[in-house]
């Protein structure tokens, strides 16, 4: 039992260490070359369990100012995900008809631009102002401030949303019950809140280590999100999972005067037959991360006694954890290519390889790349035909290690 454990969620003393991935930098601190005359603050990023609501947490958290102030992570850079916010976009206002949608974590207006275009009312709250600017600038209108309970009481003064939306978010709050009784305080009687966000079952039965860095503070089960949200008035009324993130959950909540639907049980028995609410499911997690990280490790040394060139695919934050937890630096990798504009030119967290733009992979050619960004690896295995045409491949880490 871990020492000093205080389950944020509960408040329970009973905790367990589940995976520790030693000092990290921050997975989104990338650097410019004259950054690398200061030290770079590493901290540490450790995984436990509350073993007594079962809610999946860090342990060692990093101030939410030093992590969202300003950000580097846009959203519409990613088709999968841009085409997945036109889609949920339209089902929302296909079979709820809002009148006024407020977004939670709005990032650069990638989805409530579609409800802007409908002349729907809405309002996007973005803590960081270099990526609320864009929002503004696309047509979305944007209050830039982290979500807390005080806001949305003073936001619910004014006119409470009847469709609240949050996509990848709820893990970031640290003050989970903060946040959660402020989606009580905001939501209309009759309104619907949705939230996705990657689904913790997956994370652990595919082995996706890297999906842990300092920004999520939590890894959502059903059998844990159930009792936040009842503590707060609140109810899980339908669950659907998604592919996307390597595998998300997507829950509907409404005030408890509403009952919950049949999905709700499915899910909740699926835990139960996975021991979700226990320790046995997690055994094999530290010893899988190991070996991913072993395998990993041998085929970069075979590829470089082999005269090969490597580079990787995808500067996102799960890449930052799994260079550094593997310790692949610069001197294994040329470059990292991403379609991010906001990130080239910069380097990698902790492994300090430079980022360049994703036409260079084509061009400069490696003879394999490692796909750090695994999680999209349909969208950019195709986006990369010219490549692999041309006899470049893929070491895919996650969920197996594998080269194509």
């Amino acid at each position: 039992m871990l020492e000093n454990f205080q389950c944020r969620s509960c408040a329970a003393r009973s905790g367990e260490l589940i995976l520790d991935l030693g000092e990290q930098p921050l997975a989104n601190n990338l650097l410019a070359l004259e950054d690398l005359a200061q030290p770079e603050p590493r901290f540490p990023l450790r995984l436990a369990v509350c073993t007594e609501c079962w809610l999946l947490q860090i342990i060692d958290l990093v101030p939410p100012v030093d992590l969202f102030s300003d950000y580097i992570y846009f959203s519409s850079y990613s088709d999968v995900w841009t085409q997945h916010a036109a889609e949920c976009a339209a089902r929302y206002c296909e079979d709820f008809a809002p009148n006024y949608v407020i977004e939670i974590a709005s990032n650069d207006g990638y989805l409530l631009r579609h409800f802007a275009e409908a002349n729907t009312s809405h309002l996007g709250i973005e803590p960081a102002e270099n990526i609320a600017t864009v929002a503004r600038e696309n047509g979305v209108q944007t209050r830039t401030e982290f979500f807390t309970k005080k806001l949305a009481q003073e936001l619910a003064t004014e006119n409470q949303p009847d469709l609240i939306l949050a996509n990848n978010v709820l893990a970031h709050a640290p003050d989970i019950n903060d946040f959660v009784a402020g989606i009580n305080r905001l939501l209309a009687p009759k309104g619907h809140a949705i939230l996705e966000f990657p689904y913790a079952a997956e994370m652990i039965a595919q082995y996706e280590f890297d999906t842990i860095y300092h920004e999520h503070v939590f890894y959502f089960t059903l059998t844990a999100l159930e009792p936040i949200f009842a503590r707060h008035a609140l109810r899980i009324t339908r669950v659907e999972r998604t592919l996307l993130h390597g595998g998300s959950l997507r829950i509907f909540v409404r005030h408890d005067t509403h009952a919950a639907d049949e999905t709700v049980a499915v899910l909740r028995a699926q835990e139960y037959e996975l021991c979700m609410g226990s320790l046995d499911c997690y055994e094999n997690f530290t010893a899988q991360a190991a070996a991913i990280r072993e395998t990993v490790c041998e085929q970069i040394t075979i590829l470089k006694d082999e005269g090969k060139t490597l580079a990787a695919y995808g500067a996102a934050a799960k890449g930052s954890t799994l260079l550094n937890f593997c310790g692949i630096n610069a001197t294994d990798l040329a470059f990292v290519a991403d379609r991010s504009p906001h990130k080239h030119g910069k380097l990698m967290a902790g492994a300090h390889v430079p980022i360049v733009p994703a036409e260079e992979l084509a061009q400069r050619a490696p003879d394999v790349t490692l796909l750090l960004a695994w999680n999209f690896a349909d969208e950019i295995l195709a986006q990369q035909q010219a490549y692999r045409a041309a006899g470049g491949k893929f070491l895919i880490p996650i969920p197996e290690v594998r080269l194509i």
